[in-house]
């Protein structure tokens, strides 16, 4: 029996009739930052931003096919408001906002990636921060109730485990292919990485029906 939130959630689950036209403005954002990047020549700050959103969007398949099998509740689950959820833990908004979080954060790297911030190399440093600060902004999401865990060990007691596995990968991957400074490797290393979003997609969610 699923758990009062993932029932909330399932009942807006991809459901057309909740669309907002702001999510126009959010994809319109969305490309003015893409092609800001590729004007300028920026292409690690690109590939580093679609790296994240990609880590991203793994995360987000795994919980969906993690709450087909226990049937209860997905790690996370967003049953707020939204103008669409497209999985049972991601609403378009948090999507749009993955889309150019991994450029955003890329933005605070140093150039030599040797140099250390507070005694820590500023990669790392930046992956600490970026990724403290996003389990910080999802207690107070929690809080609010738009954002919802019901696992004793997936919560507001065990933000380690969500700092690690909902976060840092995700910096660190971005962070791996931004300092690749190799177009072609970084195209390689990214298009590997959504082959695999897009496998997941068609093997657990258009041929099994799991998502």
């Amino acid at each position: 029996m699923p758990s009062e939130a993932a029932q909330q959630a399932l009942s807006v689950l991809r459901d057309p009739n909740h669309f907002q036209w702001y999510v126009i403005t959010l994809l319109g954002i969305v490309v003015f930052i893409y092609a800001s990047e590729f004007h300028a020549g920026r292409w690690s700050l690109i590939f580093a931003g679609l790296a994240f959103w990609g880590a991203d969007w793994i995360n987000e398949i795994l919980n969906s096919v993690f709450f087909h099998f226990n049937g209860y509740a997905p790690l996370w689950g967003t049953p707020g408001q939204s103008a669409y959820v497209i999985l049972i833990g991601l609403n378009i908004e948090i999507m749009f906002m993955f889309a150019i979080a991994g450029i955003a954060w890329s933005k605070f790297l140093l150039p030599d990636p040797k140099t250390k911030i507070l005694g820590i190399p500023n990669r790392w440093a930046v992956a600490l921060t970026g990724s403290a600060v996003s389990v910080i902004i999802e207690l107070l999401l929690n809080r609010i109730g738009v954002l919802t865990w019901d696992w004793s060990w997936w919560d507001a007691n065990t933000p380690w485990l969500i700092f690690i596995f909902g976060y840092l990968w995700f910096f660190v991957v971005a962070f791996w292919v931004h300092d690749m400074n190799d177009v072609k490797k970084q195209a390689k290393a990214v298009g590997g990485l959504w082959s695999l979003v897009a496998a997941m997609i068609l093997i657990s969610g258009v041929w099994l029906g799991w998502l």
